[in-house]
């Protein structure tokens, strides 16, 4: 049929039974469809599937932290058994009597004292649980506000299942540090060291997009030194999550775009995972 019109997306001619009205101009038939598909699918600035409600995985977060300190703080605080077993510690060691005896094996110890687990020991559950775990109402609120706060926000760049990748591998790269950095016997818990991957994850998207990276200095300034002037802060828990933070969130923000990116973004997730469980063995 006699055509004068062209399709405005890809200028093939386009009969006037054929034409759809678009916001510019009309486009053809296979157009639409292609558009239509696209738009069905929406994906994120770096890939990920654009979520219906970027807040749902921070607020689903925040609810299991906030569930595992109720049970804490209901079954004892500090001296509730949960601590012991959710809390990550390097290395076991035997309680008896308000005393540490570093001698005892946990054979021995169950004759007379407690046993406080260690990974060493076979807790390997404690590099990921101890990231859940929270006694202090105060460590628990600044964790949760500034999830709540950074968490949909990079939700909605990254998509739900990138995002959560982000929030995990950060939390076992401070388990990591802890690990090999703090004293065998030394109880660490507390989301930190995930808040901390967030924090760093932020400021990489900022310095993708030129962004000015002055506000999220100032924060992060004030955290490392809040880390670092009291006591009892793991400081390697934070300076691990905030190092797994900045890989992950390089591999997912420098992927190359096109049809391969999600595979370079999921084995360089793989990759991270792997050293990460090497570093832990």
């Amino acid at each position: 049929r006699e055509s004068h019109i062209r399709c405005q997306r890809c200028e093939r001619p386009i009969c006037p039974d054929c034409m759809r009205d678009a916001a510019v101009g009309f486009q053809c038939p296979d157009c639409v469809a292609q558009g239509a598909k696209q738009t069905r699918s929406g994906r994120t600035t770096y890939g990920g599937m654009r979520p219906t409600d970027a807040s749902a995985t921070s607020i689903g977060l925040i609810a299991v932290n906030v569930g595992v300190w109720l049970a804490i703080a209901l079954t004892g605080g500090g001296a509730s058994r949960l601590v012991e077993l959710l809390g990550l510690r390097p290395d076991g060691l035997c309680a008896i009597g308000g005393l540490y005896d570093l001698r005892l094996s946990e054979e021995l110890c169950q004759r007379g004292g407690t046993w406080l687990p260690g990974f060493v020991d076979g807790a390997y559950w404690q590099v990921l649980t101890s990231g859940f775990a929270h006694i202090d109402l105060v460590h628990i609120g600044f964790n949760m506000l500034a999830l709540y706060l950074l968490g949909p926000q990079l939700e909605q760049l990254f998509g739900r299942a990138r995002f959560l990748s982000l929030y995990l591998l950060s939390l076992l790269a401070g388990s990591v540090a802890v690990l090999w950095l703090s004293p065998d016997y030394q109880l660490t818990l507390g989301a930190s060291g995930a808040i901390y991957g967030l924090f760093a994850a932020f400021a990489v998207c900022v310095r993708k997009v030129g962004g000015d990276l002055r506000q999220i200095g100032v924060l992060l300034a004030v955290n490392l030194f809040i880390t670092f002037a009291f006591p009892n802060i793991s400081w390697q828990g934070h300076l691990g999550g905030f190092a797994g933070g900045l890989v992950v969130a390089a591999l997912l923000v420098y992927a190359p775009k096109g049809k391969r990116r999600t595979a370079y973004q999921v084995g360089g997730l793989a990759l991270v995972g792997l050293v990460l469980a090497l570093a832990m063995l």
